[in-house]
This record gives C-alpha cells, sequence and structure tokens, in this order.
C-alpha cells in the first residue's frame, strides 16, 4: 500500500512555462482527451490543474452550459491560469479553487456534482493518494469517470498502488495505457 505520509515536490509555479510548451500538446493531446471523456455542459474536476495546460480544452468543450473546477495547491499556478485563459474567454466556464496541500477542500454542496475528475500528473505529489481518491470519489456522479496519468518517472509498481487505492475508493478500473512518457488509467465510479 502507498504511505500516507509521502512528501513528495511539487512542480513549482516559477518553472509553469515550461508544461506549456508545444511538444507537450502533441505528447498528450488534450484536446483528444477532451472529446473523449468530456461531454458539452458537463461538471468537470481538473485535480492539480497547475497553469492550465488540460483545464483549456476542458472548458472549451464543456461549452456555454458545462463547468470546470479547476484545483491547484499553488495560487501562483491559478494565477498563470487565469491570466490565460481570462482574454480566451474562458473564465466563465471555470471556476478555479486553491487547495490545501492534505486536502481538494471543496464544500460538501459539491459531492456527487461532478461527471468527470482529472489527476494529470499530480499523484505522486499528493501525500496520500487515498485519501485524495476519497474525495474525488465523493465528488463525482454514479458512474462518473476518472482518468489519471503519470510521469514515467512513477513506477509502474507505483502507479499499480495509486490504482488500489482507487479501487479501494470505489471506482472500477475501464481502460489502461502505457505510453512512453506517461501511464495512464481510466475508471469508473461504481
Amino acid at each position: 500500500m502507498v504511505s500516507n505520509n509521502r512528501r513528495h515536490d511539487v512542480f513549482p509555479a516559477k518553472k509553469a512555462s515550461i508544461l506549456d510548451i508545444r511538444l507537450r500538446w502533441f505528447l498528450y493531446r488534450p484536446d483528444r482527451l477532451a472529446e473523449m471523456y468530456v461531454n458539452p455542459g458537463d461538471r468537470v474536476l481538473d485535480v492539480g490543474c497547475g497553469p492550465g495546460f488540460f483545464t483549456r480544452e476542458f472548458a472549451r468543450r464543456v461549452g456555454e452550459k458545462g463547468q470546470v473546477c479547476a484545483v491547484d495547491l499553488q495560487e501562483e499556478m491559478l494565477a498563470i491560469l487565469r491570466g490565460k485563459l481570462e482574454p480566451e474567454g474562458l473564465m466563465r466556464r471555470i471556476q478555479v479553487h486553491h487547495c490545501r496541500p492534505d486536502s481538494l477542500d471543496l464544500p460538501p454542496e459539491m459531492n456527487g456534482t461532478f461527471d468527470a475528475a482529472f489527476t494529470m500528473f499530480v499523484v505522486h505529489e499528493v501525500p496520500s493518494p487515498a485519501k485524495l481518491f476519497q474525495e474525488i470519489a465523493r465528488l463525482l456522479k454514479p458512474g462518473g469517470i476518472l482518468y489519471s496519468t503519470e510521469p514515467v518517472i512513477v513506477s509502474g509498481k507505483e502507479f499499480q498502488e495509486y490504482v488500489v487505492c482507487a479501487e479501494e475508493a470505489g471506482f472500477q478500473q475501464i481502460d489502461r495505457s502505457f505510453y512512453f512518457v506517461h501511464r495512464a488509467v481510466v475508471m469508473k465510479k461504481q
């Protein structure tokens, strides 16, 4: 089991521009990811949104009737996200939320309101993956989708431990993939 006391370095906001390089767009295709797992009108939870690399495409995909809740530990990352997406007119579809290191800290009124949740390259940075997946399970609707991906610096064994944490939180694996730069799993809330 993954330790609940792990301490990982959080990707620093001062290096956020690295997360927006064009090569990453071709490697991770946030537009295709959004097309596959986000529907117009959906409510999407983007955990560890950083400077909004994936958030932008989620917001485009949900349309005027949907909403993205972009959550990050670093207020600086959320400020970068706002600065990039406000000029594009996307902030009216995005709610930003500054979380705590040990909790997403979203209000109980949001329980069971999200259609999809994404943890993009962030689970290895949280102190308790088990607690994170429990919080996400609480926030998702029954049948909601969880898409989680980690860089290859996270070993296959460690990634499997994350998958087990998600299963113990009430998710069922429906797809899994490995690319030369990352591992991913798609799960459904039971």
